[in-house]
């Protein structure tokens, strides 16, 4: 685990900077923090670092996005608004989830039935100073040992 201060909004496109290429098809990346946090933000980010060529935006009121002009398919969703994993299993995202990179915003509800996870990144913002945990699992998590 390692903590991350985010000064500026460049250190967040950084941060995406760093992580785009350690991402591969299949990777699972879920983005935890309150509204306004960045979560949104840095997926946009990350976007950019993927090649995505289309305006990526929250998916909020649709849950579910795809972009497909990047390097690998982006998978984009917003779990807010969904009250069980029902629904959850309606959007019919597990079958996609090995041929491109998901981003998970609200990821809590799908936790129990996502069969691994690569990046965990915790934000956080009260007001003034913003900061993110990042959990890294498996294969990418020798590139974000705390720092000694």
């Amino acid at each position: 685990m390692r903590n991350i201060e985010l000064k500026t909004e460049q250190d967040t496109i950084d941060l995406a900077a760093y992580i785009a290429p350690l991402l591969k098809p299949g990777d699972i990346v879920c983005l935890y923090g309150d509204l306004g946090s960045g979560k949104t933000f840095f997926t946009k980010a990350l976007g950019k670092q993927l090649f995505i060529e289309d305006e990526i935006d929250s998916p909020s009121f649709v849950l579910f996005k795809e972009y497909h002009t990047g390097k690998f398919p982006l998978y984009h969703l917003d779990l807010y608004r969904l009250k069980n994993e029902g629904e959850l299993l309606d959007l019919g995202i597990f079958d996609m989830l090995e041929t491109g990179i998901t981003v998970i915003e609200w990821p809590a509800l799908a936790e129990r039935l996502l069969p691994y996870r690569t990046l965990d990144l915790h934000f956080c913002f009260n007001g003034r100073l913003r900061k993110v945990e990042v959990c890294a699992h498996g294969e990418i998590e020798q590139f974000f040992l705390a720092e000694e």
